[in-house]
């Protein structure tokens, strides 16, 4: 074969992964409209995702600033927490996260969210197998949130990396901006605005030389307000949200959780019902077991969550403990 044929072939080779790995988070994420940086609208942690990610306006209960950043300063301890999530498909979503308030009237969070997919079949342009390849992407975001009289005010600043194929990663620098205002003792609304000015920028340039090309992809700017509703004697709690954003789409959510007793609550929740299709809206259920032998007082969190289009459930496991 000629070098013209190498070259040619080479880049056949290339442009037939590229599509692979493409295709393969397509299947992956599958939750509403397939748009940039879909890992992080799947929730954070069992507690959240167990209750249908209604969480912009939850101000009790174990909490990260992940949903809103305004949250922090009601923080009553520091607290941390691990999760690590079994998907179908090879994929993963697992998160780190710690918190605490710095006075009576702020707070602050850190947070890591780690998702990709592994294990995807590369092939050359004859259809041999070449390799296994992986896709992830992983988000740091750090809160801050402070309250002045009733209203707290909290900022999250993130930084989201994606590593999709050998010389084509991006990051994108994403803002939040959220509320919270208790306008009972029993009821809470809260407003966010989430990923503000994020955007993938793709070269292809070391992939493909002159042939490559600069893409841009944003992340669609999300506009949630939600309302919470806490039970007598602190019986639990229920949550609703709605959401717009610019996919377009418009998402409703909601979920609660029960103190059956003081070791055991159990939760559900329903995500992503959307306006114009309602059979994207998928439940979810998970409870927490906790104990208080140490003052740590460790608590198991556990969510079922059924995937819109997924063959299999998706199962999350957190571990969280007050420091």
């Amino acid at each position: 074969m000629n070098l013209a044929g190498e070259k040619y072939l080479s880049l056949s080779k290339i442009k037939f992964l590229i599509s692979v790995i493409c295709l393969a988070i397509t299947l992956s994420y599958g939750q509403g409209v397939e748009t940039a940086g879909t890992f992080s609208r799947m929730g954070f942690g069992a507690r959240g995702m167990g209750m249908g990610n209604a969480m912009t306006a939850v101000k009790f209960g174990e909490l990260s600033g992940s949903y809103n950043p305004a949250i922090t300063p009601l923080l009553k301890e520091n607290s941390a927490s691990v999760s690590y999530g079994f998907l179908s498909l090879d994929r993963h979503l697992n998160s780190i996260f710690y918190s605490q308030p710095i006075d009576t009237n702020a707070g602050i969070a850190l947070g890591i969210l780690n998702s990709g997919t592994s294990k995807i079949d590369g092939r050359d342009g004859d259809g041999f197998h070449t390799d296994n390849y992986s896709v992830s992407e992983n988000l740091f975001s750090l809160s801050f949130a402070m309250k002045i009289r009733k209203i707290s005010i909290g900022l999250t600043t993130k930084i989201i990396y994606n590593s999709l194929f050998t010389d084509l990663t991006s990051t994108a620098l994403g803002l939040d901006l959220g509320i919270i205002y208790p306008l009972t003792s029993q009821i809470t609304l809260g407003a966010v605005i989430k990923d503000f000015n994020a955007k993938y920028k793709w070269d292809t340039s070391k992939l493909y030389g002159q042939l490559g090309s600069s893409t841009i992809e944003k992340f669609p700017l999300r506009k949630i307000l939600g309302v919470s509703y806490a039970l007598d004697d602190g019986y639990g709690i229920l949550s609703a949200e709605i959401e717009s954003n610019t996919s377009p789409a418009t998402i409703i959510r909601v979920g609660g959780e029960v103190n059956v007793v003081e070791a055991l609550t159990l939760r559900a929740g329903l995500d992503g019902w959307e306006t114009k299709d309602a059979h994207k809206a998928h439940p979810s259920f998970g409870l927490t077991v906790r104990t208080g032998y140490s003052d740590w007082e460790p608590a198991l969190n556990y969510a079922y969550i059924i995937e819109p289009y997924g063959l299999f459930a998706i199962h999350v496991i957190s571990l969280s403990v007050k420091l």
